[in-house]
């Protein structure tokens, strides 16, 4: 199964309001294991960032102010993105600026019915824990000392990693049997079918002495009853 896990950094909380998507990272997973195929992309958003977004994500109105607007790059991104469901850390977020920016270059919005929400996920299975990222993170043993800022396409790989554990693990499917070679299984049958050399030891005197004590200290041993 094909999913695709992003991230998107804005220049503040709302896109009704004003604001707008100026990164995006994308990353590909299959049977929950990264593919190595990623999508990532800067964004004018054709309005100055906040000093409060630049301090989250370090994306300043100088580095923004050369890079394609969304309706340019909107294309190559559906493209990555295809018909996957899309998981996302507290989605809804993130799906509210895609499908705003989607909107305002005519395109359709992508089905809420996609979402997968990695934040839902993680308060259903360890309730009254902390579910940021950087919490799931340390509770999963997953590296993130390359996170000193925020960034799309860093968080998204972050939290590729995350959803394979929320998940279960990488295991998906009933395909759990080794393939076990022609050789091997000869080689096998070949040790089984040499009988093992009997074992050359005796009890004790001693040793009879302790089990027989022992079985006599039993108060209606089990066997005796069935025997009767």
């Amino acid at each position: 199964m094909r999913e695709i896990v992003f991230d998107t950094e804005t220049t503040g909380l709302s896109f009704p309001g004003g604001d707008r998507l100026v990164e995006i990272g994308c990353v590909e997973i299959v049977n929950r294991v990264e593919t190595g195929r990623t999508f990532h992309a800067y964004f004018n958003p054709g309005r100055p960032v906040p000093a409060e977004a630049q301090a989250v994500h370090g994306l300043s109105d100088a580095f923004l102010s050369d890079k394609p607007r969304f309706a340019d790059g909107a294309a190559e991104l559906l493209d990555f993105i295809g018909d996957s469901p899309l998981v996302a850390h507290n989605a809804s977020f993130d799906f509210g600026f895609l499908n705003g920016e989607l909107g305002l270059c005519a395109r359709e919005a992508i089905a809420m019915e996609r979402m997968v929400d990695t934040l839902a996920i993680a308060r259903t299975r360890h309730p009254g824990a902390k579910h940021t990222l950087d919490a799931l993170c340390v509770r999963f043993g997953i590296d993130r000392s390359r996170r000193v800022l925020h960034g799309a396409l860093l968080d998204a790989q972050l939290l590729a990693q995350v959803y394979v554990e929320l998940m279960g693990g990488r295991q998906i499917g009933l395909g759990l049997v080794r393939e076990v070679s022609t050789e091997a299984i000869a080689a096998s049958e070949t040790v089984e079918s040499t009988p093992r050399p009997p074992r050359r030891f005796r009890p004790t005197a001693e040793e009879l002495s302790r089990h027989a004590a022992f079985m006599e200290s039993i108060r209606d041993p089990l066997w005796e009853a069935t025997a009767s």
